[in-house]
């Protein structure tokens, strides 16, 4: 049997691999991104969707528009995108069954093999999965303690001229850093002047608990060479597979007829749903609320590490989203760790070589989720796994 060349080299998710061990209640799991359980707005969700189909079932049952559901693209312009200062009409909008289809709708839509993306690192990990298979040349510029430095990134454009440049700006998955306002700036001149799209995922922004709000990167943009990925799966459900891309015209017209040979369209009663959920402007009371929860957890995460944690871990304190990066020092195997971890403590975590174009460099780092585990097994998994570091420093240093 042939395997194409474009998926010859591509390994799995690490993440989607860990969900494999995760079915053992016994594990304490700080490795997905998992929302909190108790943050599912279960008892809505369960009375608006019969509401729904007993008003519009005939609708929502049958074949939609692979561009989305008209009146949630309504609702992302009014609820979503005026409100942070970005107009749009319907012609900038498509819906997509999670922002990671809308990245992957991107890519088949502008990268072509051998093409040049610029991404941040670390990065998501299934980023760096699409672009591979898209048989994209990924370059990296440097996560430095402040996020991405504009000279760096400046400096990677000139010299590669590559066709984009994602991001996640606000709390990056995995190190939860900012991009700080001049560097979105520079990001969207460096759009306009290289013809350059910029690829601005924004799942975790709304996961804010202390600091200001930063403007948008689409807000700066004067070429709209700027996309921005907008998922409701860590505000909402990730199980509703619900997104909306806002971009230029010509490219959201490509995105759907590339979506016409991958989906169809994104499931009708899962996009009503996120849509009556924002036309009742619930989400601001909800953000209050889910954002308090994750306050309070990454609170007790990061009271656990500073217990429990040898201090030659260097740990970032985060302002919002749902992860603490940890880097060990150099030398250090993460990937050891976590083996030994879930079969001797029985805690999961992501290590962080995934994350990385270059995968050495990410070595000695992991990433930890504080949403999907109540306070009392954060503090005990945090415990177990310093016991662990412990042991095997102890260990090191004994050779």
């Amino acid at each position: 049997m042939q395997i194409s060349e474009r998926m010859k080299n591509v390994s799995g998710s690490a993440i989607r691999e860990l969900f494999k061990v995760l079915g053992d209640p016994e594990i304490i799991s700080f490795g997905g991104g998992n929302p909190a359980k108790e943050c599912f707005p279960k008892q809505w969700a369960a009375d608006t969707a019969q509401s729904l189909i007993a008003e519009k079932g005939d609708v929502l049952l049958q074949y939609g528009p692979t561009e989305g559901y008209l009146p949630l693209r309504k609702a992302y312009i009014d609820k979503v995108l005026a409100p942070l200062g970005i107009e749009a009409t319907l012609d900038n909008v498509i819906t997509t069954t999670g922002s990671m289809q809308g990245l992957d709708l991107i890519a088949k839509t502008v990268i072509n093999p051998g093409d040049y993306v610029l991404v941040e690192e670390p990065t998501f990990l299934g980023t760096i999965q699409i672009f591979n298979i898209a048989q994209a040349n990924i370059i990296t510029v440097p996560m430095h303690e402040d996020g991405v430095h504009a000279d760096e990134l400046e400096e990677m454009v000139k010299k590669y001229r590559p066709v984009l440049f994602y991001t996640i700006p606000t709390f990056q998955n995995p190190t939860s850093l900012v991009m700080p306002v001049e560097v979105r700036r520079v990001a969207a001149r460096l759009a306009a002047e290289y013809d350059m799209l910029v690829v601005e995922d924004d799942p975790y922004a709304s996961l804010r608990f202390t600091g200001e709000a930063l403007p948008l990167i689409k807000t700066f943009d004067t070429s709209d060479n700027t996309i921005l990925l907008t998922s409701f799966s860590k505000t909402i459900s990730p199980g509703l597979r619900v997104a909306c891309c806002c971009g230029n015209p010509e490219l959201v017209r490509k995105m759907v007829v590339a979506k016409q040979g991958s989906d169809t369209h994104s499931p009708n009663l899962n996009q009503a749903l996120v849509e009556r959920f924002l036309i009742e402007d619930r989400m601001p009371a909800h953000l209050d609320y889910i954002n308090g929860v994750y306050s309070s957890s990454c609170n007790a995460m990061m009271k656990a590490i500073r217990e429990y944690f040898p201090d030659w871990v260097k740990v970032n304190d985060p302002e919002g989203g749902l992860f603490i990066w940890c880097t060990l020092p150099a030398g250090w195997d993460a990937d050891a760790v976590f083996h030994r971890s879930v079969s001797e403590k029985l805690v999961a975590f992501v290590p962080g070589a995934p994350f990385y174009v270059q995968k050495e460099l990410g070595a000695n780092s992991f990433r930890l989720n504080f949403s999907a585990e109540p306070e009392a097994r954060i503090t005990e998994g945090i415990r177990r796994l310093g016991d662990l570091l412990r042991e095997m420093d102890a260990e090191m240093k004994a050779i």
